[in-house]
């Protein structure tokens, strides 16, 4: 038996006769998946470094339904003797459209913990503490989106310096400065500015600084974007200017035109379609409710599913 036979064989037996137990091993596993998703997030098991592209029209619940992811990671697994069944994390939320309502983000924050309290009322303890682990920052271009994405790494740093792990990053919005930046170019081109960035430059930056910063500390990135759906139907794909295309999908022949850069559309590992039902909204308890359907096209899942937007929260309709 030579050299390698022998280093072979030694792994090979080094790893039958390894003494890890099985609760180890599961430890182990848990720190690589991410358990951060709920209904209606739940159909595709997802790892730490995953990217999550929610789509659809405006408004269609996306932001509801991060807001929501949310909530389940910053609270805790059990407090007092309750369970909230939450991730114990905190969460990074990128708001790129500046509409961000944390009025709403209170509210349903304090509908869960109330839900779990036998009194019914909101413990101000765990509220302070869920809202201390939900980080936030504002972007109004994509200079700042990028200045923001550079020292996000310095920040998770510090917060993991004083006990604080962030393993989900949100990003609200991720096409809202396409058609600025979009306008920005032509004018560089007829001001022959070559300081101005170009679309498939911002892109290829912002991709860059997220992969980097996911090598450093793995997180799960979900983030929503908004299109427009058409109402003619094709079934040939059609680049424009290298960044453009129109999609049609079957049965539901439903048309769309993809406006953000294939260094981006490479980058998403999932992809979600979000849009309102033809159904009417539903009404409960004279509480407005309002119909979706979610669809998993990367990877594809064949069954959609219908989702219930109430006040308290997003929910899957059985």
């Amino acid at each position: 038996m030579n050299k390698k036979e022998e280093n072979e064989k030694g792994g090979v037996k080094g790893w039958i006769d390894g003494d890890e137990t099985a609760h180890y091993m599961l430890r182990r596993i848990s720190a690589l998946r991410s358990t951060l998703l709920v209904p209606p997030l739940h159909r595709v098991p997802l790892r730490l470094g995953n990217v999550i592209e929610i789509f659809g029209p405006s408004p269609s619940a996306k932001t509801q339904i991060l807001i929501q992811v949310a909530i389940n990671c910053v609270l805790p697994k059990e407090w007092n003797g309750v369970r909230y069944g939450g991730f114990d994390h905190s969460v990074l939320f990128l708001d790129l459209d500046c509409r961000f309502d944390i009025s709403r983000f209170s509210q349903m924050l304090t509908h869960r913990i109330m839900e779990g309290n036998a009194i019914g009322d909101c413990d101000k303890t765990l509220y302070d503490l869920c809202m201390q682990r939900f980080l936030y920052a504002r972007c109004s271009n994509s200079f700042e989106f990028l200045q923001t994405l550079k020292s996000l790494h310095y920040r998770l740093k510090r917060e993991k310096d004083h006990g604080v792990s962030v393993q989900l990053l949100l990003i609200d919005s991720i096409g809202a400065f396409h058609w600025v930046d979009r306008a920005s170019m032509f004018l560089s081109l007829k001001e022959h500015n070559r300081k101005k960035l170009f679309l498939q430059s911002v892109s290829e930056a912002v991709v860059q600084d997220i992969k980097k910063l996911l090598q450093v500390h793995p997180m799960l990135v979900i983030a929503t974007k908004s299109v427009i759906f058409g109402n003619t139907y094709s079934t040939a794909s059609e680049e424009v200017n290298g960044c453009s295309r129109n999609v049609t999908r079957s049965p539901q022949h439903i048309q769309y035109r993809e406006y953000m850069p294939s260094v981006w559309q490479s980058f998403v590992t999932h992809r979600i379609l979000l849009r309102r039902s033809d159904d009417q909204p539903v009404i409960n308890n004279s509480e407005n409710s309002s119909l979706y359907v979610l669809e998993w096209l990367l990877p594809r899942i064949g069954l959609p599913d219908k989702i219930i937007v109430k006040d308290n929260g997003v929910f899957v309709d059985s």
